[in-house]
């Protein structure tokens, strides 16, 4: 779009082009001696290469998400990132802390500046290296939170929430939340057997002082052959006799994830592809002590605003930080546990969940739902956040004829 034509229209349609991923490690294992600006790099360069149409300097800005920033996640991390990408230096960039939905939240940052014409092309992205930088390093939370009882004290540790999920309800058993993470983890072992994964994962080239260089290129947390007889042994380690275990929920993990977003007329222009197209977004806040039922209200305010309702949403991508908060939204939603539409390719049980990274994530297997289911139209991508908030984009297929754009 020329600049004369900027702002002519304030209803840009916009495209997911691409997304990858660096493998994701267990926190302080494979990637362990990695730095997470490196792990930006590596899917910023690798989204460049996968596009080479794209001349470099039409991107209008970076934005990249990281929960702790500070060390090798702070520094403005879209600028520096930008820099050390190869960007040129006309591109800026900036950093955004959205908690787990730090990625997504700079997808529909980036993505708003689409739709109102005044950016045509944007980068985002979203790391977290919990082996360096465990969650809630160097926090110092005001006391007004429990002194004015503003927060509840389980509302800062994700287990203590998830727990307090299964007690507001009693029909999200521990036997159900392991079904699920059995499920999640067949799933991913059967997407991995069929190719759906390794095409979006950048390898990364790391080097222990014990073992030299080794290259890394797939997740380090799937656990095939997990059982329900296996994970009935594991310990509740947020509560004596609880439901929540590491079995049935996500694991702390390294890793990065990167995509590129185009306003849909730019897209045909440079002949970029066009994975999916945004229909439309929105977060919204839950009480903290329980933020994993957080997508629920995002979703039902999404719905609104686009129009649509459950049952016209082909796909779901719900990241599965914990069993029970999936559960809740499914449940809601009156939709099956078992449901072939949800996290067909697996989820976050089994691959790891590095905090502000995982939108993007979600998004990358939304992107190839959408390919091997063909006649879907709309998926969704949602997630609960911490401090008591949800997140979710509706999507639309856009092979489809008849779409929004």
């Amino acid at each position: 779009m020329s600049p004369a034509n900027r702002g002519a229209s304030l209803t840009q349609a916009v495209v997911f082009v691409d997304g990858v991923r660096t493998p994701f490690g267990k926190a302080g294992g494979a990637l362990g001696d990695a730095r997470s600006d490196d792990l930006v790099v590596k899917t910023f360069r690798e989204l460049l290469r996968r596009n080479p149409s794209l001349p470099p300097a039409r991107i209008d800005d970076v934005a990249v998400a990281a929960t702790t920033q500070i060390g090798d996640q702070g520094l403005t991390l879209g600028r520096t990132a930008a820099i050390l990408s190869g960007l040129p230096v006309s591109v800026p960039g900036y950093s955004i802390d959205r908690m787990c939905a730090g990625a997504m939240t700079a997808v529909t940052t980036l993505s708003a500046s689409i739709m109102a014409g005044v950016y045509d092309i944007a980068m985002a992205g979203g790391v977290e290296h919990m082996g360096r930088h465990p969650i809630g390093e160097g926090v110092n939370p005001n006391p007004r939170f429990f002194a004015e009882h503003l927060v509840d004290p389980d509302a800062l540790q994700m287990g203590k929430t998830a727990e307090n999920l299964h007690d507001r309800f009693p029909q999200l058993t521990k036997a159900r939340a392991d079904a699920f993470a059995v499920a999640s983890q067949e799933k991913t072992a059967k997407a991995y057997a069929n190719g759906m994964l390794q095409s979006e994962i950048v390898p990364v080239a790391v080097r222990s002082p014990e073992l030299g260089w080794d290259l890394v290129s797939v997740d380090e947390g799937p656990r095939p052959g997990t059982s329900i007889a296996g994970l009935a042994t594991l310990k509740t380690p947020f509560r004596s006799n609880g439901r929540v275990t590491a079995g049935n929920s996500s694991g702390l993990t390294d890793g990065a994830t990167a995509c590129l977003l185009a306003s849909e007329v730019v897209a045909d222009e440079l002949g970029l592809t066009k994975k999916m197209r945004m229909v439309g977004f929105a977060f919204a806040g839950v009480e903290p002590e329980v933020m994993g039922v957080g997508p629920v209200p995002s979703t039902e305010k999404a719905l609104a605003r686009a129009g649509l309702t459950i049952a016209d949403i082909d796909l779901f991508e719900i990241n599965e930080a914990f069993a029970v908060q999936v559960l809740a939204f499914l449940d809601h939603f009156r939709v099956a546990d078992d449901d072939p539409r949800v996290n067909p390719l697996g989820g976050a049980i089994a691959v790891g969940h590095p905090l502000a990274s995982s939108g993007i994530r979600l998004m990358s297997y939304l992107a190839k739902d959408f390919e091997n289911n063909p006649t879907a139209r709309y998926g969704i991508t949602t997630m609960c956040i911490g401090l008591g908030m949800g997140g979710t984009i509706i999507w639309e297929n856009t092979d489809l004829p008849g779409g929004s754009a």
